[in-house]
């Protein structure tokens, strides 16, 4: 079964950047609609940002003007540029793929601390 592989977590200080890249092992990836999620403890994931196989995005305000999402039609791959983080980003960020046919899946996830 097809999975998405996340790297690129970490720990960073507030202001600092970072950059998650998200790895699908299937296949069609240019067809799927691709998102970055985030989770900490006790909350519902919170959506935010996804992009089209034809490269339409959208974003939450929370991170929107520090959040980039793009994606690699060629590599497989959807990244998530994030700057300017403040100690609020900290979260579990999950990959998530929402597939032409229907369905979805996820990707374990990759822990992301900020500290201030």
């Amino acid at each position: 079964q097809a999975q998405l592989v996340e790297s690129g977590g970490g720990l960073v200080q507030a202001g600092g950047s970072l950059n998650l890249s998200c790895l699908y092992t299937g296949n069609h990836f240019f067809l799927n609609t691709m998102a970055w999620y985030r989770q900490t403890p006790g909350n519902l994931r919170e959506l935010l940002t996804n992009i089209t196989g034809g490269g339409s995005f959208r974003y939450a305000d929370s991170v929107k003007g520090r959040f980039t999402i793009s994606r690699d039609n060629a590599k497989n791959t959807v990244s998530l540029q994030m700057s300017d983080l403040r100690p609020e980003d900290t979260a579990t960020y999950y990959c998530n793929i929402q597939y032409w046919s229907g369905g979805m899946n996820w990707g374990k996830g990759t822990l992301v601390a900020v500290s201030s």
